[in-house]
């Protein structure tokens, strides 16, 4: 499985791809302010690049618990200038982790290839579509609601979302075969939530490929009171159960530990795929 955008182009067929975060604010739950001038940003970038990353994953609003939205020209102004540098000076693919369009297409035209939306394409009526349609670019879309409570059964709502995110692709003319899923792991889910996606994770597998964003986040830290720093064991345990439950990007803030994991993790799950 081969995607393309924008003139980059990646594999699923033989490793787990890492997404490498990138937040340019002040306000992220595990990193905000480290990264929020144009020089470190970029010395970031460079570093998640050397230590295995694939793709570079730029944000430019937090969207922890409790987040405030933050200005339209507040957002732009925060991740269109790294995109530009980072697309001139590095060779890498890079995502715009946004909700609002025009913030996509800026990004899109600054040099970034993913769109990756927390909201599925389902926050604008359809203009994050149009805008992945007129670039033709991978898409992210993301399970999420705004509340913790499922009258249903949680994949099956999680299952009536995504088709609602491909009926939207489909009418506004995405091509679906470049979208990407990711089940929205700590958004409109409490703990046990989390961990019955995470538990039955493979049952969406079918829709489309799987990245999973868990790194460093609360209910990994919730059993033994871990702040955010101290969840990186814990991060790649989950990655790692995730990946044999069919992921196939894992979004992350620590590269390097994940890096050496997935060399003996990838030689595992691959190495069943390769002889069945």
């Amino acid at each position: 499985m081969i995607f393309s955008s924008l003139g980059k182009s990646f594999s699923l067929n033989n490793e787990t791809l890492i997404m490498g975060i990138l937040n340019v604010t002040p306000d992220s739950f595990s990193d905000g302010g480290s990264f929020n001038s144009l020089d470190l940003a970029f010395e970031h970038a460079k570093t998640l690049l050397s230590q295995g990353a694939h793709i570079i994953d730029i944000g430019g609003q937090s969207t922890r618990p409790g987040h405030a939205e933050v200005e339209l020209d507040v957002e732009l102004n925060r991740v269109i200038p790294i995109i530009k540098k980072i697309s001139k000076e590095l060779n890498c693919i890079i995502s715009i982790d946004t909700y609002r369009h025009q913030v996509a297409e800026a990004a899109l035209k600054a040099g970034a290839h993913i769109i990756n939306d927390i909201w599925g394409l389902q926050k604008d009526n359809g203009e994050m579509a149009k805008v992945a349609a007129k670039y033709d670019c991978v898409v992210i879309a993301m399970h999420n609601q705004d509340s913790k409570i499922y009258q249903d059964d949680i994949i099956l709502s999680m299952k009536k979302f995504f088709k609602k995110t491909f009926e939207i692709a489909e009418k506004n003319g995405v091509n679906t075969n470049k979208i990407i899923i990711d089940p929205g792991i700590g958004f409109g889910k409490g703990y046990d939530e989390n961990i019955e996606v995470l538990n039955r994770l493979n049952e969406i597998s079918f829709i489309a490929p799987i990245l999973l964003g868990v790194s460093k986040k609360g209910f990994i830290g919730k059993d033994l009171n871990l702040s955010p720093q101290e969840r990186i064991e814990g991060t790649i345990a989950v990655n790692s159960l995730g990946i044999l439950n069919g992921a196939k990007i894992i979004r992350v803030h620590d590269v390097l530990e994940h890096k050496k994991a997935l060399s003996i993790v990838d030689k595992i799950v691959y190495f069943k795929k390769n002889i069945l």
